[in-house]
């Protein structure tokens, strides 16, 4: 037996889970998630930020177009906020200041500008820097850590009070077109419907060529992430997310310790991804070259995969090899604090081949997304 629906979205992470809450109000949706719980993998790796400064300008055009749901989500959606304040604080040496320029240059229009900071006052803002190590920086008072769960779990809660429903344990093994209908053979069951998303993050070319279509190059890459604790005599709550201006690691605090990671993009097959020992050594390295910080002990490591396309901007929009097949891929790092925007987005293109009156506005097309762009 078939079931039968207007839409189907294949992934259960924060991409499909926005994407299915989004068009729920449009039509029935059946969102199929392979594992157990949706959200396994890059989504319940993420150590997010919303921050305007990061990713290219079409990303941070798409996180500024989120910013507002995220600051009043609708009613019922989470129990507490989304955000809380954090700041990020990019740092550069003097070989870095290229980087400072270029990095103020892109800043949305509308957005606020960072701070530009010396030295001394970048060390203020974070006393684990090292002022030897740090030449100027930028601060971005704005940032905020995002809940991502609470985020993640909001859109499936919405999604299932919209009348939509997930399904766990339903890893696509087979697509065809017929009818009119697309219909994907999983371990759950069958289901069919005009119109499937493609939301199965690093699995995202091989839904495709399930489809039988052309991919659009997706390359999972492999992001290291580790805990340690800090010295006993600094508190980091207060510090903000530190990052290298060219994004050669990061840290942040996490609940009393601080999380650290070398910003590694290892091209890796679709997997459940794990830390490898010479990524936390290589992160270890940096992070205490740019500090006066000793990191003895790990207390705990993991790894996620962030994917990306070969200009690093999301790929959304219907393929033009067939009838109703639409893409929401290659997020890379930026799916959290893009949910919102793409998810309109989907939805929008969808039902009206547009793009929402906002994105247009900051000078976005559906060209600028659309999957033939790479082929």
């Amino acid at each position: 037996m078939v079931e039968t629906s207007d839409f189907l979205v294949v992934g259960g992470g924060i991409a499909g889970a926005s994407a299915a809450w989004a068009l729920a109000p449009l039509g029935t949706v059946r969102l199929l998630e392979r594992e157990d719980q949706p959200g396994y993998h890059t989504t319940g790796r993420s150590a997010a930020l919303f921050t305007e400064t990061y990713g290219n300008r079409v990303i941070r055009r798409l996180t500024s177009a989120g910013r507002a749901f995220f600051e009043d989500p609708p009613d019922g959606f989470c129990a507490s906020p989304l955000l809380s304040p954090r700041g990020t604080l990019l740092i550069a040496r003097s070989d870095q200041r290229a980087a400072v320029a270029r990095a103020l240059a892109e800043t949305p229009t509308g957005a606020p500008p960072p701070e530009r900071l010396d030295s001394a006052e970048a060390c203020a803002r974070n006393p684990a820097l090292d002022p030897a190590y740090v030449a100027q920086a930028l601060f971005e008072p704005g940032a905020e850590d995002i809940d991502v769960d609470a985020l993640h779990q909001g859109f499936l809660r919405g999604l299932r009070a919209r009348g939509g429903a997930l399904v766990p344990r339903a890893e696509v093994g087979a697509l065809s077109r017929r009818a009119g209908l697309w219909q994907a053979e999983t371990r759950a069951g069958a289901f069919a419907a005009p119109i499937l998303v493609n939301a199965a993050g690093a699995w995202a070319d091989e839904i495709a060529a399930l489809a039988g279509l052309a991919p659009v190059g997706l390359v999972p890459k492999r992001r290291t992430a580790f805990l340690f604790d800090p010295p006993p005599a600094l508190d980091p709550g207060p510090w903000p997310a530190t990052i290298d201006i060219e994004e050669q690691f990061y840290f942040k605090p996490d609940a009393g310790r601080i999380l650290g990671s070398p910003a590694d993009e290892t091209p890796s097959p679709p997997c459940d991804a794990q830390p490898e020992e010479l990524d936390i050594a290589i992160g270890v390295d940096r992070i205490q070259q740019a500090t006066r910080l000793s990191v003895p002990r790990i207390a705990r490591a993991w790894a996620g995969l962030r994917s990306f396309v070969a200009d690093k901007t999301p790929v959304v929009g219907f393929d033009p090899g067939t009838e109703g097949f639409f893409w929401l891929a290659g997020q890379g790092g930026y799916g959290i604090q893009t949910a919102p925007a793409l998810a309109r987005t989907t939805a929008a293109l969808i039902e009206h081949a547009t793009l929402p009156a906002d994105l247009e506005a900051a000078g976005l097309t559906p060209a600028t997304l659309a999957p033939e762009r790479l082929r």
